[in-house]
């Protein structure tokens, strides 16, 4: 059987069963979350330059983009949803061999089954599909390490959910997937060195691509194949030969974060924020930091992290991100903004930053985020160490925790509360009735 045939097998099963209530109620909190981080991206300026761009649209189907009530073709509509979700860094994580956001497969899913005209619990299901593939992915084998972004793996997963929406037989099920991969391997560049806006809509892309994928595949169109162990396919091109395990409910080991900072920076925010509160005097001398490896390589190494000069670069900067917070506390939407960047302050304190990676760490990573910061300041010293951040799976979000981001990104608990209650009995309404609440939200332009 080719992995494809096991995808489908797997996601078939998946959407003719009933979801367990703790996994349908998880799946429903990071619908919601994804809904409010793309509230606090709406005006970002790769939102703002995509909507210039690509509106007005239209296609055979349509749907609507998050905030803005405003109807374009499906594909076009995904990928806008999806610069929002994912755009401030503030969407859930699934730390494994690949660390990645498995809610980026949601604006797909909302926007295909928007179009269609679908109900809530036919979506709450394909995005199980979609969030147990791309965690089964991220666990069987890292492709970062050969150059490739995690970003291919939405491909992958936002292929076999909206298949799995469709309700695909095997043939259009497995064209879907072919469509979808071939020509959506992503760069590793987009994460290397000063990051750029793409860095936050590269995923958005990815599952605009399947959403077309998936519209040819219904109708027929097939696609290269087998695009895993094909002579030029996946496994040699790419990421070597895998299996999946289906076995464990990758859901409830996604995160949601506490904080719009790359998920290895959460618990530092929360050990320096510790700091921050307990300090009696801004005149520090010397912060060390101890770390795990991944942490290391992805938002500590590169020269470009100790002065970042996008807002990109700023929320993977390890340095940025203790600093920030050492001196003004929790970091928020706006701390990543022109001014803050130059910030004299900061900047000296990064200088002042030592980090290094401790090999007890990387033997707690993944099912653990570590980190030690010790700040000597001219009154004493202080120390924090976290190992599970508030978010993480051993930490979980209630709907009270939810609420709370909400009304932290949308500054109106009512509004916020408005959508989380939506969220909360999608598996009995329309998708349509579910985003005429998001729409009806009263926003700033």
């Amino acid at each position: 059987m080719s992995l494809a045939d096991k995808i489908y097998e797997f996601a078939n099963e998946a959407m003719n069963k009933k979801l367990d209530e703790k996994t349908e109620e998880e799946i429903k909190k990071r619908v919601v979350d994804s809904i409010y981080v793309s509230y606090g991206a709406r005006k970002a300026d790769p939102v703002k330059i995509s909507l210039e761009t690509l509106l007005p649209s239209k296609g055979k189907l349509n749907s609507v983009v998050y905030f803005y009530n405003r109807k374009g073709a499906v594909d076009v509509v995904t990928f806008l949803n999806g610069c929002m979700t994912r755009y401030l860094d503030y969407n859930d994580t699934y730390l494994s061999k690949e660390a990645l956001h498995p809610s980026d497969n949601i604006p797909p899913i909302i926007s295909y089954a928007h179009a269609k005209e679908m109900d809530g619990e036919s979506a709450i299901r394909a995005i199980n599909v979609s969030y147990q593939v791309v965690g089964a992915l991220a666990d069987a084998v890292s492709i970062r390490e050969r150059g490739w972004d995690h970003v291919t793996y939405i491909s992958i997963s936002s292929g076999a959910g909206l298949a799995a929406l469709n309700g695909f037989d095997n043939k259009k099920f497995v064209n879907t997937l072919n469509l979808a991969i071939n020509n959506n391997i992503s760069l590793r560049q987009t994460r290397a060195g000063e990051l750029s806006m793409w860095k936050g809509c590269t995923a958005a892309n990815a599952s605009r691509n399947s959403v077309f994928a998936a519209m040819l595949a219904e109708n027929g169109f097939t696609g290269p194949g087998p695009i895993f162990e094909g002579e030029m396919g996946f496994f040699r091109q790419v990421s070597g030969e895998f299996d999946l395990d289906f076995s464990r409910n990758r859901v409830l080991r996604t995160m949601i974060k506490n904080y719009p900072v790359e998920y290895h920076a959460m618990s530092a925010v929360d050990a320096a924020l510790r700091i921050h509160n307990k300090m009696k005097s801004n005149r520090i001398e010397s912060i060390e930091v101890k770390t795990f490896s991944v942490a290391y390589k992805i938002i500590v190494k590169d020269a470009e992290k100790l002065r970042p000069k996008t807002k990109e670069t700023a929320d993977h900067s390890l340095p940025y991100i203790i600093a920030y917070t050492l001196l003004y506390g929790e970091p928020n939407i706006g701390s990543y903004n022109k001014e803050t960047l130059e910030d004299r302050k900061i900047l000296d304190l990064i200088d002042k930053m030592h980090v290094d990676v401790d090999p007890e760490y990387d033997k707690m990573y993944p099912e653990y985020l570590p980190v030690k910061i010790s700040v000597i300041t001219d009154l004493g010293k202080y120390i924090e160490e976290i190992t599970v951040p508030k978010g993480h799976f051993r930490a979980p979000y209630d709907w009270d925790d939810l609420l709370n981001k909400g009304n932290r990104i949308m500054n109106d608990e009512d509004q916020a509360r408005d959508i989380l209650n939506a969220g909360k009995k999608l598996n009995k309404i329309s998708i349509k009735e579910f985003l005429d609440v998001v729409n009806n939200v009263k926003v700033k332009r």
